[in-house]
């Protein structure tokens, strides 16, 4: 049965963006043709795509649970940490809509290339 655990998910989801960080630096040579990039660069595209929507929800669900009044604060009143929270969320999935849009436009000049092979030096000598 898959895990639901909403923390549980998320931790999951910044534990494979760690170990792609890991996979496509430099040294370990993973990306090694321009598909690659394209590939990889549409597989950010739909993730960014979809993190709008977990910020929405999870803005949603606060909004929700301050209508219950069973929520407290250390300090301030709940409302207004639950509005500022709400704030953060939605400028979250804005700028996610941004980051989207700027990787769709990398994603598309991406597209046209082609690996023809490593360049030899030595031909200039």
């Amino acid at each position: 049965m898959p895990d639901t655990d909403p923390n549980t998910l998320a931790i999951r989801a910044a534990e494979a963006i760690r170990d792609f960080n890991h996979a496509t630096q430099r040294a370990k040579a993973e990306l090694t043709y321009p598909g690659d990039a394209y590939e990889v660069v549409a597989a950010l595209k739909l993730l960014t795509q979809r993190l709008g929507q977990s910020f929405d929800q999870i803005s949603d669900f606060l909004a929700t649970l301050a209508k219950t009044g069973a929520v407290t604060a250390d300090y301030g009143t709940p409302d207004d940490h639950i509005a500022e929270a709400r704030s953060g969320l939605a400028s979250a999935a804005l700028i996610t809509q941004t980051l989207t849009e700027f990787l769709d436009h990398a994603h598309s000049e991406l597209a046209p290339l082609g690996y023809c092979g490593p360049i030899d030096d030595t031909d200039d000598l």
